[in-house]
């Protein structure tokens, strides 16, 4: 069986965000991204609207951080409906922009494509988007003057700067996928193809997550996967991400859910099985958690204290 690589000793913890949609959004996700930030993850991601409906907001997000804090700022890609030059130039936005951290992903096509549609666009997979980005990078930087210890002043002269890209990965099956098999062999093409890291959709037991995790390394993927978790605050909330994601619902999460009859009650159900499904997943060639914020911090922040993320964190810096 492969083992995990890492350059991690401790479990690490990160977050994604989305962009805001009003100027009310916006001051409210700067209020809670001091929080964020204050609590030192390891990357905060930024999503990226369907077809680039969200770029400039996105980039602004990211600019941001990369201005204001000392957190990595990862970029959403998505390739459907993009041609070659159109995604070129989207990367080396980004790239010009100082982000250097990338989520690639396919994206959704349009309600009734199929494949073949001329809306797919030039990149049919991830793993083809995973490759350009590398490509656009090395011509964009190939090499770089770095100093050599102990001789101040001398210069080694080396390839460029490297980029990490993040995929994504789903414990409980892509909804277009057809078996397992292909599941793994589509994360396994990624790895080959340039990615590092793999973050997961959403899961709500953990079962679901160590199960794929024992089946990825037995198929010989060695890249990190962070487990996706969101806290849930409320019974609508659950059932807006189960049809967002295509999870099945979880009946029990639900139950506990409805059984509060305020929103106080709600959240605190909701955060509980964050931090007991993050306790779970945390552990031997399980690197830690990627949380959904929803643009909030108080519940994420919740999570990391009650798995303890938050104090060895804490400790380190």
């Amino acid at each position: 069986m492969s083992t995990v690589t890492t350059a991690f000793d401790r479990p690490t913890f990160s977050f994604e965000l989305y962009p805001p949609r009003s100027a009310a959004a916006e001051e409210a996700l700067l209020g809670s991204l001091e929080h964020l930030v204050n609590a030192g993850p390891e990357f905060i991601s930024v999503t990226y609207g369907a077809n680039g409906s969200s770029r400039s907001s996105s980039l602004a997000v990211l600019l941001r951080l990369l201005a204001e804090t000392d957190v990595r700022a990862m970029a959403h890609l998505t390739c459907v409906g993009s041609s070659y030059a159109e995604a070129t130039r989207l990367i080396r936005e980004f790239l010009d922009a100082g982000v250097t951290s990338f989520l690639a992903l396919r994206g959704d096509p349009p309600a009734g494509s199929v494949e073949g549609d001329a809306f797919l666009g030039d990149l049919g997979s991830a793993g083809e988007l995973v490759q350009l980005i590398h490509r656009v990078q090395a011509e964009r930087e190939q090499f770089s003057l770095n100093d050599v210890p102990g001789f101040p002043g001398a210069k080694r002269l080396s390839s460029g700067h490297k980029v990490t890209i993040a995929v994504a990965a789903f414990p409980n099956g892509h909804p277009r996928s057809r078996s397992v098999e292909q599941d793994l062999d589509t994360l396994l093409a990624k790895e080959a193809a340039g990615a590092n890291l793999a973050i997961t959709q959403l899961f709500f037991h953990a079962d679901d997550y160590l199960r794929f995790v024992d089946q990825a390394r037995s198929a010989g993927v060695t890249m990190r996967i962070l487990p996706g978790i969101m806290p849930v605050l409320s019974p609508q909330r659950l059932r807006r991400i189960v049809e967002l994601t295509d999870e099945k619902l979880p009946a029990d999460l639900l139950a506990k859910l409805e059984a509060q009859s305020t929103p106080e009650g709600q959240a605190a159900v909701g955060i509980e099985h964050a931090i007991d499904l993050g306790n779970q997943v945390i552990g031997d060639d399980r690197p830690g958690l990627h949380l959904y914020t929803f643009n909030q911090h108080e519940a994420v922040i919740e999570v990391l204290r009650g798995t303890g993320l938050l104090s060895l964190t804490t400790e380190h810096n």
